[in-house]
This record gives structure tokens, C-alpha cells and sequence, in this order.
């Protein structure tokens, strides 16, 4: 199973890191971890729903949050038949299109893992 992991930035500070673990149970299979220099920093946390703490925050669906920041109707449509995503992949959604597509202080960019 794939994980995949993005970088969340704040006025282009990094944040904190995204994750998607994909499991057989689909239990808690996002997390979203503030980075340790950005929780002892003024910064504002990015959501009231994601209040900055050490601890991550677990999800069996994807943050409502980060949900938000995707396009919708025929905005949607037209990314993913020009990206060639499927429409309820939300996650390879964020990836692809957070990065540069967002109204607001939030941006989402994709880490690319080695193994």
C-alpha cells in the first residue's frame, strides 16, 4: 500500500505534513502533524478545526479542512478530465491541484518518497 505525503504551507511556511495511509480497514487512514518550528511559532494554526498541537491528527476521511480547499462543479470536471484524476479521488485531488489552486494562506505540496 502507497503512502502518499504532502507538505502544507502557510504564507509559504511549512506548516505541517499531510499523509494518506491507505488500509484494508480504512481506519485513521489520514494524519495531518504540525511541523515542531511552526508550533512554537506566532503563526496562526491553518484551521480552527486543526488547532496547533504535538500530537497528529488522525481521520478515516479527509480533513474537512483540506476537503474545502478543492474545486468544485464544473471547475472540478474540467481539473480532472485535464489532469485525468478521478473525480472521488479527493487526495490525489489535493496533490495536484493545491499547490497552486487555492483562495486563502494554505497551500498543499506534494513530498515525493523514496524508498
Amino acid at each position: 500500500m502507497k503512502i502518499s505525503c504532502a507538505e502544507v504551507l502557510f504564507n509559504g511556511l511549512v506548516a505541517g505534513i499531510l499523509e494518506h495511509r491507505p488500509n484494508e480497514r480504512l481506519e485513521r487512514k489520514y494524519f495531518f502533524q504540525y511541523a515542531e518550528a511552526y508550533i512554537r511559532s506566532e503563526q496562526p494554526a491553518i484551521s480552527l478545526t486543526l488547532p496547533k498541537q504535538v500530537e497528529a491528527f488522525r481521520s478515516p476521511v479527509l480533513f474537512s479542512f483540506f476537503y474545502g480547499l478543492l474545486a468544485e462543479g464544473v471547475a472540478k470536471q474540467l481539473q480532472c478530465r485535464e489532469l485525468v484524476i478521478d473525480e472521488n479521488d479527493h487526495f490525489t485531488r489535493l496533490l495536484r491541484t493545491a499547490h497552486t489552486e487555492t483562495i486563502g494562506a494554505v497551500t498543499v505540496r506534494e513530498l515525493l518518497l523514496t524508498s
